[in-house]
C-alpha cells in the first residue's frame, strides 16, 4: 500500500471542502481525479502530499515511499542546461561512476611493493560500488535521459540549451520529463496534457501505461483518462465517490447510480408513507396497536436514504441562427499562410485548398506553429495574406470564439460587456443570457480583468449565442473548461445545424463533433473523412503504405544497381576486403566487450580482490582491453564512412 486516509475533513473558514473522506492507494493503482472547478481536487492533492493538514482525520504514508507531484503549469526555473538538469536526477549514480573510474585507475597503478591492506580496501570498495551501480542501472543513464527527452518533444532541441531561455510550455514539459526520470513510487500529475501536441500526448500515454508505480491524474482530457485510468475518483458536494473503470465507464456508472438512488429513495418514501398511514389508522385500536407499534419500531430502525440533491447546476448552451446560407459556404484556393514581414517573413503552410458546404463540421489539427489559428484569422479577414483566394458564400454570418478571449475588454464589467454589444436588449434578457452560463447575481458586476479563464470562456460563449451566427469558427473552445462544461459544449455543437470550423486538441471532442479532420503540416493540408480515431487509422495505413513502397523501391534500386553497374576486378576485391575487415572488426569488438564484462565481474568477486597479485593482473588486463577496444573502434568507424 502507498498511502491511506481516514476520516479527513477540510474547511476554509465557513466553506466546507471535504467531509469525512476515506481512501486508499495501492502500489499500481491508475486513478483519475475529477470534479467541477472548485470542488476540492487541489485541496485533496495537498492533503495527500501533506502540503496541508486536514482539520480532522489522518493521512498515513507508508515508510520509504517516494512521491512526485507535478503541479499544473509548474515549469522549471533554472540557469542549468537541459542535459545537466536531467543528469541531476542521477547525482548519486554519477558520483559513484566517478568514484569507480578513480578506483580503476588506482588499482591499475598498484605494484607488488604497495601496501596490501590499502589494496584490499580499494578492491572491496570497488566491488561494493560496482554492484550498487549496476543494480541501479547506472550504465543506462544517458539512454534513459534521451528516451524521456525525445518522448517529451525535445528531440530537435540542443541539450546544452539553458532552461530559462525556453518558453513556459517547454519549461513545464521539462519539469514533467525530470519527474518521469525520478520515477517516484507514487506519481501525481495535475493537468499533465497542457502544452502537449498529439505526438507527445500519445507517447506519454504509452509511457504512463507501463509506469511501475501508482498514478493519480487530474485532467480535463477525457481521451487521456480513457486510455490511462482504471478507477475514477470524483469530488462532489464535499463527498468522495469511487467509480471502477475509465472516464467513459465512469460517465455511464454515474448516470446509473443517480437513477438507482432516485428509485431507491422513491420506493423507500412510499414504504415510509404506507407504514405511517398504517400507524395513524391502527395505533388507537386495541386489536391492531401491537402491529402498529412494531411498525413504529421498524421506522425508527430504518436507514433513511437521503433525498437526491439533483444534478449540479450546469450551463445551458444553444447556438441558433435566423437565416440559412447558400450551399457553398467557403472556398479557399492556393492560400499561403505567413507570419512576419519582409526579410523576417516565414511561410507556415502553403497550397491550401479547402471547400466547405453548408452544415459541414470540420476540425483542424496539427503541430504548434503550423498556422492553425492564423488560418482562422486569415479567412475572416482579421489577418492579411498575399497568395491565394478566399470566397465566402452568400448569407454566411460568422461567429468567432478566440482562444484567449482577447476580444473582451478588461476594464468593463461582465454585464456591460454583453449589454454594450446589444444595447437594445432589456436588462432581464441580458441577465438571462448570462445566467445560462452560470453568471448570476452580483457576479454580473465583476470586472473582466479579475475573471478566471473558465469564467472568461463562459462569457465568450454567452456573447457567441447572442450573435446567432450560422457559421461558427472556434479556436480551442475547450481550453479553461471543466469536464461538465466540455460535455455541455459538445452537446450544443452536436445539436448545432449550421457550419462549424474548429481548431482543437481535445481528442474526445474530436471523436464526437467533426465530419472531417483537416491536418495542417509545414507543407500543406491533408483532409481525412471521419473523426479522430478514423484519422489515426488512416494515417497508420499511410505509414504502412509508405514503408512498403520504400522497401520495394530499395529492392528495385539494389537489383538495378547490381545488373547495370560495372566494377573492375580490383575495385571489387578492395570492396570485398573492406567488408570482410568490417565483419572481422565487429567480431573482435564484440569479443573484447564480452571479455571486459567478464573481467569487471571477476574483479568484483571475493576470490580476485582478496588476491593482491591476481587483482593487479586483472586490472592491468582490463586497461589493456580498453585500449584495444578504442583502437578497433576507430578503425571500424573509418571503414564504414
Amino acid at each position: 500500500m502507498i498511502l491511506s486516509a481516514i476520516g479527513i475533513s477540510k474547511s476554509y473558514g465557513s466553506n466546507l471542502v471535504l467531509n469525512e473522506t476515506d481512501l486508499k492507494i495501492e502500489d499500481n493503482d491508475r486513478i483519475g481525479l475529477v470534479g467541477v472547478n472548485g470542488a476540492g481536487k487541489s485541496t485533496l492533492l495537498n492533503l495527500l502530499t501533506q502540503r496541508e493538514l486536514p482539520d480532522t482525520g489522518d493521512v498515513f504514508i507508508s515508510n520509504n515511499v517516494t512521491i512526485g507531484f507535478l503541479r499544473q503549469n509548474s515549469g522549471l526555473d533554472t540557469e542549468n542546461t537541459i542535459w545537466s538538469e536531467m543528469q541531476s536526477v542521477f547525482a548519486p549514480l554519477l558520483s559513484v561512476q566517478k568514484e569507480l573510474r578513480s578506483l580503476e585507475k588506482q588499482l591499475a597503478e598498484f605494484n607488488s611493493s604497495s601496501d596490501k591492506t590499502e589494496f584490499d580496501l580499494l578492491t572491496k570498495r570497488y566491488a561494493t560500488q560496482s554492484e550498487w551501480f549496476e543494480k541501479h542501472d547506472g550504465y543506462l543513464i544517458d539512454v534513459k535521459i534521451k528516451t524521456i527527452l525525445n518522448g517529451m518533444g525535445f528531440a530537435d532541441k540542443p541539450y546544452n540549451t539553458v532552461i530559462n531561455t525556453l518558453s513556459g510550455g517547454e519549461k513545464t514539459r521539462l519539469a514533467m520529463a525530470k519527474l518521469l526520470l525520478e520515477a517516484p513510487q507514487f506519481l501525481i500529475l495535475d493537468e499533465p496534457t497542457n502544452h502537449l501536441d498529439f505526438k507527445t500526448l500519445m507517447w506519454l500515454e504509452e509511457y504512463l501505461s507501463n509506469y511501475k508505480g501508482a498514478l493519480l491524474v487530474v485532467s480535463h482530457d477525457r481521451y487521456f483518462l480513457d486510455k490511462l485510468v482504471t478507477v475514477v475518483w470524483e469530488v462532489e458536494r464535499h463527498q468522495f465517490l469511487r467509480y471502477k473503470g475509465n472516464y467513459t465507464k465512469y460517465s455511464q456508472l454515474k448516470v446509473e447510480a443517480n437513477i438507482r438512488h432516485q428509485k431507491e429513495y422513491e420506493i423507500q418514501q412510499q414504504q415510509i408513507a404506507s407504514m405511517k398511514d398504517y400507524v395513524a389508522r391502527n395505533i388507537v385500536r386495541a386489536s391492531t396497536s401491537k402491529s402498529a407499534k412494531s411498525r413504529i419500531a421498524a421506522l425508527e430502525r430504518m436507514d433513511v436514504i437521503e433525498r437526491p440533491e439533483g444534478e449540479l447546476r450546469a450551463a445551458r448552451l444553444s447556438f441558433e441562427y435566423d437565416r440559412e446560407p447558400v450551399k457553398d459556404v467557403l472556398d479557399v484556393t492556393g492560400l499561403t499562410l505567413e507570419v512576419g514581414e519582409d526579410n523576417s517573413r516565414k511561410v507556415l503552410c502553403k497550397g491550401i485548398d479547402l471547400h466547405l458546404f453548408r452544415g459541414e463540421k470540420i476540425a483542424i489539427i496539427g503541430a504548434n506553429g503550423v498556422g492553425k489559428s492564423t488560418f482562422l484569422k486569415v479567412i475572416q479577414g482579421l489577418t492579411p495574406y498575399r497568395n491565394g483566394n478566399i470566397e465566402w458564400g452568400k448569407n454566411v454570418k460568422l461567429g468567432y470564439y478566440e482562444q484567449e478571449n482577447k476580444g473582451l475588454h478588461p476594464e468593463k464589467t461582465v454585464l456591460d460587456e454583453l449589454w454594450d454589444r446589444y444595447p437594445r436588449m432589456p436588462e432581464h434578457s441580458i441577465r438571462s443570457t448570462l445566467g445560462s452560463v452560470l453568471i448570476t447575481g452580483e457576479e454580473v458586476y465583476k470586472q473582466i480583468s479579475v475573471l478566471s479563464g473558465g469564467e472568461r470562456a463562459k462569457l465568450s460563449f454567452a456573447i457567441l449565442m447572442q450573435e446567432r451566427a450560422n457559421t461558427l469558427i472556434l479556436d480551442e473552445p475547450t481550453n479553461h473548461l471543466d469536464l461538465v462544461s466540455k460535455e455541455i459544449l459538445e452537446q450544443a455543437l452536436m445539436e448545432f445545424t449550421g457550419t462549424l470550423i474548429m481548431v482543437s486538441h481535445d481528442r474526445y471532442m474530436l471523436n464526437k463533433i467533426p465530419d472531417k479532420i483537416i491536418e495542417f503540416t509545414e507543407d500543406t493540408i491533408k483532409v481525412y473523412t471521419g473523426k479522430f480515431n478514423d484519422y489515426l487509422e488512416q494515417t497508420e495505413r499511410e505509414k504502412q503504405l509508405v514503408a512498403a513502397v520504400e522497401q520495394t523501391s530499395l529492392q528495385q534500386a539494389k537489383a538495378s544497381a547490381a545488373s547495370s553497374s560495372y566494377r573492375s576486378r580490383e575495385q571489387r576485391n578492395l570492396d570485398n576486403q573492406r567488408k570482410q575487415r568490417i565483419k572481422e572488426l565487429e567480431t573482435m569488438i564484440s569479443e573484447i566487450e564480452d571479455c571486459m564484462k567478464e573481467l569487471e565481474q571477476e574483479i568484483s568477486t571475493q576470490q580476485i580482490f582478496s588476491d593482491y597479485q591476481l587483482m593487479t593482473e586483472k586490472c592491468a588486463e582490463l586497461e589493456q582491453k580498453k585500449e584495444q577496444l578504442n583502437q578497433l573502434s576507430d578503425e571500424w568507424l573509418e571503414l564504414i564512412d
